[in-house]
């Protein structure tokens, strides 16, 4: 210590010094987070959700599959189920399990061929569009693909009103 600073003078540095110091471990991850862009999002993944080979043709199916999503820093693994109809044009169809009037879950009724929803007694056909009740838009459907005889999900979209 030079003979000119005073005992005082060396601890207002020393505090100061440490005042800057967590001031900016402070403010640079915040000037970060608001200058910097966000990551772009992940595409939607493709989820395994079984084997086409085994599936009828026009019978439904309920497959259960898991989504694993990531919230911050968290990784949820959810179990999702659709239900799945192969159609005569060997093509794949997915349908999202809740009713598009409330949300209700709905299920297959094997005698009258139709999707049922318990609630309030909407029904749907096969491919998804609007038989009766208060359901005013087709079920939702999962985006799908099909590799090697296996069945692949992607995102649930959302219907619109008019076709399914």
């Amino acid at each position: 210590m030079p003979p000119e600073t005073s005992r005082r003078r060396f601890h207002l540095t020393v505090i100061y010094g440490l005042g800057a110091v967590i001031t900016g471990a402070l403010a640079i991850p915040a000037a970060l987070y608001l200058l910097l862009p966000p990551r772009l999002r992940q595409k939607d993944e493709w989820i395994d959700a079984g084997d086409v080979s085994k599936m009828d043709l026009k019978t439904p199916v309920e497959v259960v599959f898991r989504k694993n999503r990531l919230d911050g820093w968290k990784l949820t693994s959810e179990k999702k189920t659709a239900w799945v109809v192969q159609q005569p044009s060997n093509t794949v169809v997915a349908f999202g399990p809740q009713c598009t009037h409330l949300g209700c879950a709905y299920h297959f009724e094997d005698d009258t061929k139709q999707f049922f929803c318990p609630c309030h007694n909407s029904v749907f056909s096969l491919d998804g569009r609007v038989v009766s009740g208060p359901a005013q838009r087709p079920l939702d459907r999962y985006e799908t693909r099909v590799q090697n005889q296996r069945l692949l999900l992607g995102a649930l979209k959302e219907s619109n009103g008019t076709s399914a």
